[in-house]
């Protein structure tokens, strides 16, 4: 049987249908893994002070069925159709009426197009299945980190160590090296870690959390220590930008602490589609 070819059109079409089912199941993620981490350290907490750990039914990734928030409605196969079903609900839930979030198509369409993205950017390949691994964790991680200020180990530390050996595998998207990598690895830890202290001896409190080293380690060892100043620039520059808008037209305290894990994450997006270009512009 003769193979069918697939031109880029295509294979990102098919792409964008992918993304569009992951990013349904990243919304789990974003909803289900702080109140799971939230559980386990209450139980770890009443553990250690001697306390009777109470029964709780399970709740996973998995289980219990999504339902809605308002009236408790469990949500059907056909209710849970990326973007079709919030429009065909017009938004709202088939039970009760109650409001759905507009977050929940958002993170679909994100997910869809950013997958669509990659495979025309570096086409049907292992390393666009890197590059894929890559951007829906940073997906996940942002929209954790602005509603609970939390990057959790459950995805830094693996997503750390997927970059370390999808460049030994040979299907990372940056092409870096073993060694560029662990050096990646160890500088971004290293810093914002030393920011950080910096940061608390001077102002006597802290300015950020351990998740954003982490966070900033993983990107180093995914796409190579070259990438790392460009990221740490640009992170500033659009943690800038957005901190000034949600002041300026929100009326937001400036004293409230903003997370800083979206702006890693979106400076490592930008600079896994285009850091080579921008370095090459800059600095020839």
């Amino acid at each position: 049987m003769p193979a069918i070819a697939m031109g880029p059109l295509a294979a990102a079409s098919i792409a964008a249908l992918v993304g569009l089912c992951v990013g349904s199941f990243l919304n789990v993620v974003i909803h289900r893994l702080p109140k799971m981490l939230d559980r386990g350290w209450r139980a770890q907490c009443a553990e250690l002070s001697g306390e009777a750990v109470p029964e709780a039914p399970a709740y996973n990734l998995v289980v219990p069925r999504s339902q809605c928030p308002a009236c408790g409605h469990r949500i059907g196969a056909l209710e849970n159709i990326p973007v079709v079903s919030f429009l065909a609900l017009r938004g709202r839930c088939s039970a009760c009426g109650a409001a759905i979030s507009p977050r929940y198509p958002l993170v679909e369409i994100l997910t869809g197009a950013l997958t669509a993205a990659v495979v025309l950017r570096f086409g049907p390949t292992a390393a666009a299945l890197g590059a894929c691994v890559l951007l829906w964790s940073l997906i996940a991680l942002t929209f954790i980190d602005f509603d609970t200020q939390l990057l959790p180990d459950n995805i830094t530390l693996p997503l750390l160590w997927a970059g370390l050996v999808a460049n030994v595998a040979g299907f990372s998207p940056a092409g870096a090296s073993l060694r560029d990598a662990i050096i990646g690895a160890v500088a971004g830890y290293l810093a914002l870690w030393s920011v950080y202290w910096i940061f608390k001896l001077v102002r006597g409190k802290e300015g950020m959390g351990y998740g954003d080293f982490k966070l900033l380690a993983a990107l180093g060892a995914w796409l190579g220590w070259q990438m790392l100043p460009l990221i740490v620039l640009l992170s500033s520059v659009v943690g800038a930008v957005i901190g000034i808008g949600l002041i300026a037209f929100k009326g937001r305290d400036h004293n409230i602490p903003l997370a800083f894990g979206p702006y890693l994450a979106i400076a490592g997006g930008i600079a896994l589609f285009w850091g080579p270009a921008i370095i090459k512009a800059y600095f020839p």
